[in-house]
């Protein structure tokens, strides 16, 4: 899974990156180095009224998917808190996901994110930290909905789609996000997309970990209170943990 990433960039940086040419003026967020499941997150989308001639838009919504059918905010906050993730192999069929799945799919950028070690029989978990070794941005597949509260407030959120985790990766956690490259960001977003099989051939990618590096951090990132670029320093392990 994927429950805990940092991005430090500004909306300029975001906006050049990704090459984002229409949209509303946003707050901006502070840099993260410890986002959590229900905070404010960036996200990149098909902007309104660009059905013919795709354009990308900066938005803002919060971690974790609102379910269609929450009530009130308390159903929202519950049903977020348990759907920051959907899952490849059922994205296309669980209630919560699968309409935003067919034609409202985002990207979710990110410096990188954490993983705990599951896999590597220690006694406590230990954090890791996954990014580009070139340092460019991850681009996570993500999808994102509309929720209308009971006194009207319109809230937007969305989810990270991971996926069986491959090695290197595997020996951390046997999942992590689904990471989409420049080339399929456009058919990814394309709201017009709507043939589940089409949209599920762009997430299978030939070597989804290449390019990443991965290293262990201080677990003062378990806490969320904790933040700061220093969560992402590497620390030295004891030899039969250290990976990479």
């Amino acid at each position: 899974m994927c429950g805990r990433y940092a991005l430090s960039k500004l909306p300029a940086e975001l906006i050049e990156e990704f090459e984002i040419h229409t949209g509303k003026t946003l707050p901006t967020l502070p840099a993260d180095w410890n986002i959590a499941p229900t905070k404010p997150i960036y996200i990149i989308r098909q902007a309104a009224g660009t059905e013919m001639k795709l354009k990308r838009e900066l938005s803002i919504a919060s971690w974790g998917l609102i379910a269609p059918w929450s009530k009130n905010e308390v159903d929202a906050v519950k049903s977020q808190s348990i759907a920051i993730n959907a899952r490849t192999e059922s994205v296309d069929e669980k209630p919560t996901f699968k309409n935003a799945f067919r034609s409202r799919r985002c990207l979710i950028p990110a410096d990188g994110y954490y993983e705990w070690a599951t896999e590597l029989g220690m006694p406590a978990k230990q954090p890791f930290y996954i990014s580009r070794t070139d340092k460019k941005t991850l681009a996570f597949a993500g999808i994102w909905d509309r929720w209308v509260s009971p006194s009207g407030e319109i809230r937007e959120s969305a989810s990270i789609i991971t996926r069986e985790a491959v090695s290197p990766l595997a020996e951390i956690h046997h999942r992590m996000p689904t990471f989409l490259p420049v080339d399929r960001w456009d058919m990814w977003l394309d709201s017009n997309l709507h043939e589940v099989s089409a949209i599920r051939s762009l997430m299978n990618i030939p070597s989804p970990a290449e390019g990443l590096q991965a290293y262990p951090v201080d677990k003062a990132v378990n806490l969320v209170r904790n933040n700061g670029a220093h969560l992402t320093a590497p620390i030295e392990l004891g030899e039969p943990e250290t990976l990479f």
